[in-house]
């Protein structure tokens, strides 16, 4: 293969599989959060982390879905950077709120 031309093959495929995948994660992580906030009662801190856990959880998961449906184009759009940081974002924001809930 010459290094002009682009090979459509596996790769868009394994990108869709690694967002799939990813937001498989993002949904695990978020369930275990919203157990572990409301396990011991309902507080209103623990209601406020499952609110922000489940609204970063739905920026990503809008990232994923736009990204996955654009895989599917013979030339696939790259992400844009306000996608990327959006997604970054997100999961920064999970992490967050995930160690918050812990402590």
């Amino acid at each position: 293969m010459t290094a002009g031309k682009r090979d459509p093959g596996l790769q868009p495929e394994r990108t869709r599989l690694a967002w799939r995948r990813t937001t498989l994660a993002s949904t695990v992580v978020g369930l275990l959060a919203v157990r572990q906030a409301l396990h011991d009662g309902t507080t209103p801190a623990g209601v406020l982390a499952v609110a922000l856990s489940l609204l970063a959880w739905l920026g990503f998961l809008a990232v994923a879905h736009r990204r996955v449906t654009g895989m599917s184009s013979a030339r696939p759009v790259p992400l844009s950077p306000r996608h990327a940081l959006t997604a970054v974002g997100c999961t920064l924001a999970l992490a967050v709120f995930a160690a918050a809930v812990l402590f």
